[in-house]
């Protein structure tokens, strides 16, 4: 192949004229643009992490630079602030960033260096940017960028100029708009918004209730109820405290002039990330951190809490995790549940480590780890107390996932372009049923938008399919549905396990692995017909059971595959709420 002009993402402000093109990856060719890019003489470069065994052996090597990283940046922070903070607390404030950081900078660095060190590339566009631009102002907001194009092409421009401005040819152009501020769409419904109102009209009444040493719950997963009636057993009066934001503060790159860690070889990754984190790392970390320090400060949040228990606050809520964070040190145990699927089963993932590595103890809905006894088996918390009945006569119901056209934190999940491959499993599941069964199935997407043009590959493909790109809760759609077709592996078919509602998963198991002590217990869902592992298989099998799925569900054989399955993964207990009062007043030093 002849050299080519190379393009890094889908701004098409950075895409040359008549010129032949090498695509870094599928993430730069929106579908909603196939009328553009189909006409250029191009081609997209192969992707690394097709191959999973890299992808493992490069997880496991990027957690290694990250506790180097880690360390070395907490000293350096400590510094900066003239603080004395032990590695737990930064690791809770940073860790979730840097780690995340780390993974999509190793992603970015090695595309780069495998398509231009292989003379495939000649010259590129990068846009001439303030040197302040699209800085995250905390976790929350780096969330919300690394997503989008913009920030993308910011981290391919500062790679290329730090490693391979000398190569080709770099042409700097002007950047016509900014999208720093872009956001991630959310999710809205009625239950939500009356919840929100509801958490605002009595936090403000809390400070007056508040004793310095009660316990603190905030984004637990728990109901409304359950968490209302915890709290009375506990002897403490129910609050529902809801995050804070940390306050908004303007970069300063005099600030940033800086190395995170030791000098490394020049050229190697770590090389390159200790000179990209100063220039990356957010502003509440850095600019803002006194700010944050001042906010935690004046907090109405109890002083000396018995424990602090969350289940989603851990990774994106600053404020949360600078607060719990000073309170580990004095030795308050921090709590983590279990907020979702995933879980317990698959062989790496990020986030499971870090939040495992910084609790006290982690509340698991079902499995246990023999080598960490951190880990407390108590049941799937979202769903205690929780039931969903199923409509005998209902259509089925298809659950899809919505990911980043980038890839973003590791775990066990379709990646980047693999998303394409997991796009046409759900074609070839519609396309094996008979066409009566197919005007049966509802396609639901996720109501977050990553820029892959669901709907419309939906249309071009199966124009006659219904399909769902609405808000509505997972929950009051299955109520009106005779079976669940899950095809991810994540929360969606542990709550309709749970529920025992009719569901059939299907998933491709290169893209999703499973740990090798997990396997039986999907053999077990395999031996009913629960789950499959092709579209083809799932499809056949509900075609032969779509008459009387009743009385396949109902089977003995496959209510006891199911029970044991949940015992491990999405374990509903006889007295959910006794056994949290029981664990959480055991945790406590008399």
């Amino acid at each position: 192949m002849g050299a080519r002009y190379l393009i890094t993402t889908a701004d098409e402000q950075t895409w040359p004229k008549d010129q032949p093109v090498v695509f870094l990856g599928e993430w730069c060719r929106l579908n909603s643009r196939r009328s553009v890019w189909e006409r250029m003489d191009s081609v997209v470069a192969p992707y690394h992490w097709d191959n999973r065994k890299k992808l493992y052996k490069d997880y496991l090597y990027i957690q290694k630079v990250y506790e180097i990283q880690l360390k070395e940046l907490s000293l350096k922070l400590n510094q900066i602030h003239a603080v004395d903070h032990p590695l737990r607390y930064w690791r809770i404030l940073i860790g979730p960033w840097l780690g995340v950081f780390l993974q999509i900078l190793f992603d970015r660095w090695f595309m780069l260096k495998q398509v231009i060190n292989h003379g495939e590339v000649n010259a590129c566009r990068v846009f001439e940017r303030d040197e302040n631009s699209t800085i995250p102002n905390d976790m929350s907001h780096f969330m919300q960028l690394f997503i989008g194009d913009d920030w993308n092409e910011k981290i391919y421009g500062q790679l290329i100029k730090l490693c391979w401005n000398k190569n080709f040819h770099v042409e700097k152009i002007f950047l016509k708009k900014d999208s720093s501020r872009q956001v991630r769409p959310k999710s809205k419904n009625w239950k939500n918004l009356i919840k929100n109102l509801l958490k605002k009209t009595t936090n403000s009444l809390y400070p007056l209730t508040v004793i310095s040493n009660e316990y603190f719950f905030i984004s637990s997963y728990l109901s409304l109820k359950i968490n209302f009636h915890l709290q009375l057993k506990l002897g403490q009066f129910p609050k529902l405290w809801q995050g804070v934001s940390p306050e908004t503060t303007r970069p300063d790159i005099r600030t940033r002039k800086w190395q995170a860690g030791p000098d490394f070889e020049e050229g190697t990754f770590p090389h390159i990330a200790s000179q990209l984190i100063p220039l990356n790392i957010p502003t509440t970390y850095l600019e803002g951190y006194e700010g944050l320090v001042k906010k935690i400060n004046n907090l109405p949040w109890p002083n000396r809490p018995k424990a602090i228990f969350t289940s989603n606050s851990y990774a994106a809520d600053d404020v949360f995790k600078a607060w719990a964070a000073e309170k580990t040190e004095v030795g308050i145990p921090l709590i983590i549940g279990q907020h979702g699927g995933h879980h317990g089963m698959t062989p790496w993932s990020f986030y499971e480590e870090h939040q495992i590595n910084i609790s006290d103890y982690w509340l698991s809905w079902g499995w246990s780890d023999l080598k960490n006894p951190k880990v407390k088996p108590v049941g799937n918390l979202k769903e205690f107390g929780r039931k969903v009945n199923y409509d005998s006569n209902g259509d089925g119901l298809m659950a899809e996932m919505g990911l980043p056209r980038y890839s973003y934190h590791m775990y066990a999940i379709p990646v980047a372009s693999q998303c394409l491959s997991y796009f046409d499993d759900q074609y070839r599941f519609i396309t094996a049923l008979p066409n009566a069964l197919q005007n049966k199935i509802l396609v639901k997407f996720c109501p977050i938008k990553y820029g892959w043009n669901e709907k419309k590959r939906w249309d071009d493909k199966l124009p006659n399919i219904k399909t769902y790109s609405g808000s509505q809760p997972f929950s009051a759609m299955s109520a009106r549905s005779r079976i669940i077709i899950v095809t991810y592996n994540s929360t969606t078919y542990l709550e309709s396990l749970y529920w025992n509602m009719p569901t059939i998963i299907f998933w491709n198991p290169e893209h999703w692995e499973l740990r090798e002590e997990v396997k039986p217990y999907f053999e077990k869902l395999k031996s009913v017909g629960i789950f499959h592992e092709t579209p083809e298989s799932a499809a056949s099998h509900m075609t032969t059971i779509w008459d009387n799925v009743e009385g396949w569900w109902q089977s003995d054989k496959l209510q006891t595959a199911r029970s044991q399955f949940c015992k491990q993964f999405s374990h509903a207990p006889e007295k959910p709420l006794d056994e949290l009062v029981a664990f959480f007043k055991g945790i406590v030093k008399p």
